[in-house]
């Protein structure tokens, strides 16, 4: 039969509103709409970053330094490029009568911006301030209660508002910040006292270029001319590499996950191909009476499936694009892209390609089971069942190996993404086993003696039961759930037992060293009881490492070693007689108070151990462009979870007192003490210092942890939706056995009281065995990533966490019964008579 007969028989017999075919056009449609929503997305945005990456960089180029400017031969190469335009950040403290914020001050020259265009509220598009001009962004006006034409003080200088930021252009670029921003001119930060030396500030240097260069070339070239000039460079091809980076590891794990729940829905797909052909099982046997041979068969129904499959995809298609604009105004704000449709044809073509992989997998064994059996058997499936085909196989696999060769060549970290995809199968694996596990308990449990309880639990284990599929696809939806529920509630605990204790009042930057003393007594005066801790603030890159005599220049790295963070850009250095507080020697010993040696350093225990190193190897550091040379004394772990100090490298005295620099403090103050009046006297006495309420940071975090949480949430709703179709394959699939049983027992005598409670209680029985699996295997995993990757006490809220897995478990049970009772509708006559 050629593929035109068999479309035009396939077609004839293919209901238009894919009766039968149903489930499997909404499994595939679901699979591909989420696929092609994330995929869209993810090209909308990485699309704008890639057109608007000047503007959100500043610059087709930008070097960041700490603690310095760039020197004249350093900036005479950057002009030699282009068009430079300078400034530096800082954190900085603005104050109003009585009142007083946390600020991010960002210092522009004249020729800022080089890209997009700076607009004021009801004012258009501005140059950069001049002299005491300010800008302020919403958020700083209202904290300090001004508007335009106002005045405000910031360090020893008074400025006036000269406008309201609406659109800051390089906002995006600039990274996280713990104010809002508040544009002045170039030289208004050293004016206002805030650059004296050893104050902790950033400069950045944007060039805009007077022609078309390779930009990686050029920052090699800059890397090579100045190796130990700690630059940080950053180029428009990665406008905002922070954004960049959230939104491919973003795209990545939703990708996984959507491809996890599209593999969860293939389970529904295999049901309902199964009830599909089982429901086709004369026609099939007609056409073999026919003459028809195994390869007719396959083809005819091969053909509905895929057009099924076909419409689906479509559909899923269409709403994953047309789902984008939706998600870009809920996103506006938060990550570059436009509210309006974004076609890209290979995410698209990615979805689409996932769901027809999917669809193979799991159509193809009940397909081919099908194809080679004779009329006879056909024609006695329901009481003499089909076995199963061994050639299925190869299609399985080959199908599966497409969907991970697909997952693994679209990923920009393969690693990665195998190794997800590697877990997700161990889990399914594991689920798979505890169904089993769950059918062979059931048959060996003793029979109840009610007849509704016996019959309930027969059917977790009569021959072609769905126990085992429905605890798959259904356990890992529920137990993502529990996942959320134990981290969530058990870090809140963390936060809410142990931070308070441990955490300071304010975290202050830039205290002047000649003046700790008065900063102390100033403190002591606010309240006797408050307890002040400073150390020395540097910042510092590492410039190489390694055994004496055979040291790694770190530009030389073509890439950082995995750990080995503290490797990359400029990072806090602080030196101490004693070891810091919260901090424990595990290698070597101390230096001790009075020491006059060699430079020394002691380094974070997790850090050496990925860049390879231990006690006598060298350090050199660049600071304030210079080199020091240190050898590593001893190796500490460090309690990351204090909020207090921590360094991965604290050096010997000796190796910096000399270099200039200011002190970094925490205050503690009493409990009861009011911290308004503090707050304002440390802004008064130290007008160049910066002072951070913790209170304020620790709200971030907890707003953080609760996005996180929506976007988890939402992800393994997506899995139990999936488990749904699942189940409402499974009934579909057995609708006909069930059909036949609810009728033998209406003729014993059951009403349809008895026989709902009969599914009531079956489906009871199988929630709690889901019950039981998904907290089991969620609060594993919840335990494990709490306590092993965050190092968090295990905290968990069991009533949260039980109310959540309820819940679940309330939607199953109400979808199950729901869909068995269209069984409760069948007429004894007419089904008997149909047999």
């Amino acid at each position: 039969m050629s593929w035109a007969n068999a479309w035009r028989i396939a077609r004839r017999d293919l209901n238009a509103r894919f009766k039968g075919l149903r489930l499997l056009l909404v499994c595939i449609f679901l699979g591909t709409a989420a696929l092609a929503a994330i995929g869209s997305l993810t090209a909308a945005i990485e699309r704008e970053l890639e057109a608007n990456g000047q503007t959100f960089l500043g610059g087709d180029i930008q070097v960041e330094l700490w603690q310095r400017s760039l020197n004249a031969d350093e900036r005479a190469a950057l002009e030699d490029l282009g068009t430079v335009s300078a400034g530096t950040r800082l954190q900085a403290m603005a104050r109003k009568d009585d009142l007083a914020a946390p600020i991010e001050l960002k210092a522009v020259d004249e020729a800022y911006p080089l890209y997009g265009s700076l607009v004021l509220e009801g004012q258009g598009k501005s140059p950069a301030p001049i002299g005491n001009q300010a800008f302020l962004a919403p958020g700083a006006a209202d904290r300090l209660g001004v508007r335009r034409g106002d005045s405000f003080a910031v360090g020893t200088q008074t400025l006036t508002v000269a406008g309201i930021i609406e659109d800051e252009p390089d906002r995006l670029g600039e990274g996280f910040q713990l104010g809002p921003t508040i544009i002045v001119a170039e030289d208004l930060p050293r004016r206002a006292g805030l650059l004296e030396p050893g104050s902790m500030y950033q400069s950045k240097t944007r060039v805009a270029l007077a022609q078309t260069r390779d930009l990686e070339a050029i920052e090699q070239d800059l890397e090579d001319r100045f190796p130990d000039a700690g630059f940080d460079i950053d180029t428009a091809e990665n406008g905002a590499p922070g954004t960049d980076r959230f939104v491919e590891r973003m795209s990545e794990f939703l990708t996984l996950v959507g491809l996890a729940a599209l593999v969860i829905a293939g389970i529904g797909i295999g049901g309902g191909v199964t009830s599909y052909l089982d429901a086709r099982r004369q026609s099939i046997a007609t056409l073999k009476v026919l003459g028809a041979d195994s390869r007719d068969i396959a083809r005819i129904y091969a053909l509905q499936i895929f057009a099924a499959s076909a419409v689906g995809s479509i559909a899923g298609l269409v709403v994953g694009v047309a789902v984008v604009p939706v998600l870009a105004q809920a996103l506006e704000g938060l990550l570059p892209v436009n509210a309006g449709f974004v076609i890209d044809p290979g995410a698209l073509a990615l979805a689409a390609a996932y769901g027809f992989l999917v669809a193979l997998v799991f159509a193809a064994p009940p397909l081919m089971r099908a194809r080679h059996f004779p009329a006879m058997a056909l024609m006695r499936a329901r009481v003499a069942p089909l076995a199963r085909d061994r050639s299925a196989m190869l299609v399985v696999t080959g199908g599966l190996a497409a969907i991970v060769g697909l997952a693994l060549l679209t990923s920009s970290r393969p690693l990665l993404a195998g190794g997800f995809l590697f877990g997700a199968a161990i889990v399914l694996g594991l689920l798979a086993l505890l169904g089993w596990l769950i059918r062979k308990g059931a048959a060996a449990l003793p029979r109840p003696q009610s007849p509704i309880a016996r019959a309930a639990l027969a059917n977790i284990h009569r021959p072609g039961s769905s126990t085992g599929s429905l605890v798959t696809a259904l356990g890992f939806g529920l137990a993502a759930f529990v996942l959320l529920a134990a981290i969530q509630s058990s870090i809140d605990g963390n936060i809410q037992s142990r931070v308070p204790e441990r955490a300071p009042n304010y975290f202050v930057l830039d205290v002047p060293r000649d003046r700790e003393a008065d900063f102390r007594a100033l403190v002591t005066q606010a309240d006797s009881g408050a307890s002040v801790r400073a150390v020395p603030a540097l910042r510092g890159a590492v410039l190489a490492f390694g055994p004496e005599g055979s040291m790694t220049r770190t530009s030389s790295l073509e890439e950082i070693p995995d750990g080995a963070w503290a490797l990359r850009g400029e990072r806090g250095l602080t030196y101490a007689d004693e070891v810091p507080e919260g901090n424990e020697l595990t290698d070597g010993s101390w230096w001790g108070p009075m020491y006059a040696g060699e430079p020394l350093v002691s380094v974070d225990k997790d850090f050496a151990e990925a860049a390879g190193l231990k006690i006598g190897d060298k350090l050199t550091f660049g600071v304030l462009g210079a080199e020091i040379e240190t050898r590593i004394a001893s190796l500490r772990t460090i309690n990351w979870e204090s909020l207090g100090f921590n360094y991965v490298f604290v050096l010997s005295p000796n190796a910096l007192r000399d270099t200039p620099h200011n002190l970094a403090a925490t205050i503690e103050l009493s409990d009861g003490t009011p911290t308004g009046p503090l707050l304002q006297a440390l802004v008064r006495e130290f007008p160049s210092t910066s002072v951070i309420e913790v209170g304020g940071v620790l709200q971030q975090a907890r707003t953080i942890l609760e996005q996180v949480g929506i976007a988890t949430l939402a992800a393994a709703s997506v899995a139990v939706l999936a488990g749904l179709a699942v189940l409402l394959g499974a009934i579909a699939a057995a609708r006909a056995s069930r059909t036949y049983d609810t009728v033998v027992l209406r003729v014993l005598g059951a009403d349809r009281r008895q026989v709902l409670a009969m599914q009531l209680a079956e489906y009871a029985l199988l929630a709690g065995a889901l019950a039981l699996v998904a907290l089991g295997l969620g609060t594993l995993t919840a335990w494990l990533v709490v306590t092993q990757l965050f190092e968090f006490d295990w905290l968990p809220d069991w009533g949260q966490v039980f109310a959540v897995l309820g819940l679940g478990l309330a939607v199953v049970v109400a979808f199950a019964v729901g869909g068995s009772l269209p069984l409760l509708r069948s007429k004894p006559a007419q089904v008997l008579r149909a047999l």
